[in-house]
């Protein structure tokens, strides 16, 4: 039985649009993560789900002549048809609407924080921007412009509940600056950290219902409703049952990694263990921040019309090359660029000419000898399989993923060069094949996490199961 547990989560998906190529790369990294875990004989929850509170829903809903909770019941659902056509392994899908798992635990974390002295009220002025759904600063902009949105804020006076971040702001730079939470990568880390050395100041915790009505209520005051951060940040502990103080909540708490994009991150890294420390909780252990997908050099975007559709893009490729290219081609940490002359080059290049080309040579000169795939592997001078795996752990424990798959692909190259210098078309060479099945092995093993049903594919031909065996030497 696995003795260690592990808690990977995606962040929740706003469901003002259907999933597009960004989620489902943060999907695709999270699920490498999870699986990668299971080989090492972890105990692993998986968690995503969608975010469906706030006025952007509100005005999409209404755009689209349906009440929010019909609009948001279908767009989740197509968040849902993720884990089929991508593959994922998550083991639950959370939902902000739903009252019967989330809303107790937003309720509480509520009155905890009020018991705690850290929730107040106020009359406010200040910058509201719709696309962070939040106040901001005259610091957060750039030419009188949101940052991340590119849109003027406009200024809105209002009576709110605020949360008391601002005492916790030292705390949490000596917490980010220790590495108690690790951000990942270092330019992130220092990002945030510019934010602290300025401080922190005290957030809206609630809209007027009047102005919200699609959310949580605040608990003791009907005429709020509860922001959308304070109830979208509370799924990572409401998906574990936080309200009932459960066994899940116990085993799993705190989590291992929070996968998010970059224009989430302050809400991550700052406010989140801000909420944290006031409930009295452990932080999560690291937050590892993705870029964005660009297309063709521009940023996704309706307007322009340069939306990728995952499903589309699937249907047309499949499963396991999207997989790939996803994470082969754009950087774990830095925005990277698709395009479709760019994801066949890869498809042709790396996995039909690459690894499927490999693969169907060795099969085939196994079939007409009598080979079969050893227990022991080949001359390390021959081929180096061990120092591939190294360099694919190492990789993945930085989750490098685009490194790790690169180790992997030496390893095919190597195997090829092997082909080629010995000839074992060439008269009696069971030695050779046998070398070359299994390294094929290896290599499934290795990309279990990556691309689950080729590796399984590769394995039906090799008639032989190789997944938790290979690990532990690694």
């Amino acid at each position: 039985m696995p003795t260690k547990k592990f808690y990977v989560t995606t962040s929740i998906a706003y469901t003002n649009a259907p999933p597009h190529l960004g989620f489902a790369l943060e999907s695709i990294q999270a699920d490498v993560i999870a699986r990668y875990q299971r080989l090492l004989d972890r105990d692993v929850f998986f968690l995503t789900g969608t975010d469906e509170h706030g006025q952007k829903v509100i005005k999409a809903a209404k755009e689209n002549k349906k009440t929010p909770e019909k609009f948001c019941n279908e767009l989740s659902t197509k968040f849902e048809g993720l884990k089929k056509i991508l593959n994922l392994s998550n083991d639950d899908f959370i939902r902000t609407s739903d009252r019967k798992n989330h809303w107790p635990s937003v309720k509480k974390v509520w009155l905890e924080l009020k018991k705690g002295g850290d929730i107040y009220k106020k009359k406010y002025r200040g910058l509201y921007c719709s696309g962070c759904e939040a106040f901001i600063t005259k610091k957060d902009l750039i030419g009188g412009k949101c940052a991340i949105h590119q849109k003027k804020p406009e200024s809105i006076e209002e009576e709110n509940y605020f949360f008391r971040l601002s005492k916790y702001s030292k705390e949490i730079e000596k917490i980010i600056q220790k590495g108690d939470i690790k951000i990942i990568s270092e330019g992130r880390k220092n990002e945030m950290l510019s934010f602290t050395k300025q401080g922190l100041e005290d957030i809206s915790f609630s809209r007027p219902r009047k102005d919200l009505k699609w959310g949580v209520p605040v608990p003791d005051d009907d005429a709020h409703t509860i922001y959308v951060w304070a109830d979208a940040l509370t799924n990572y502990i409401s998906a574990l049952s936080y309200s009932k103080n459960s066994n899940r909540f116990k085993r799993f708490w705190p989590a291992d990694i929070h996968c998010i994009g970059k224009d989430i991150q302050k809400f991550h890294c700052l406010i989140w263990p801000g909420i944290l420390l006031s409930l009295g909780l452990k932080l999560p252990k690291v937050i590892f921040v993705h870029g964005f997908i660009t297309v063709d050099g521009q940023k996704m975007s309706k307007s322009l019309g340069n939306i990728v559709d995952p499903f589309e893009l699937v249907k047309k490729y499949g499963t396991d090359p999207v997989r790939y290219f996803l994470l082969r081609e754009i950087p774990s940490t830095e925005d990277g660029d698709f395009t479709y002359e760019k994801f066949e080059q890869r498809y042709n290049s790396d996995l039909a000419k690459g690894l499927g080309n490999l693969v169907a040579r060795v099969i085939t000169m196994a079939k007409n000898s009598k080979s079969n795939p050893p227990a022991s592997g080949p001359n390390p001078k021959q081929i180096p399989i061990a120092k591939f795996q190294k360099k694919y752990k190492k990789a993945l424990e930085e989750l490098k993923f685009n490194e790790a798959l690169v180790a992997i692909w030496e390893l095919i190259s190597s195997c090829d060069r092997y082909i080629e210098k010995e000839k074992p078309w060439e008269g009696e060479k069971e030695k050779v094949i046998n070398d070359l099945l299994f390294s094929i092995g290896e290599i499934s093993a290795l990309l279990q996490p990556f691309l689950p049903e080729t590796a399984e594919k590769i394995q039906k031909q090799l008639k032989t199961k190789r997944s938790k065996s290979l690990f532990p030497r690694i």
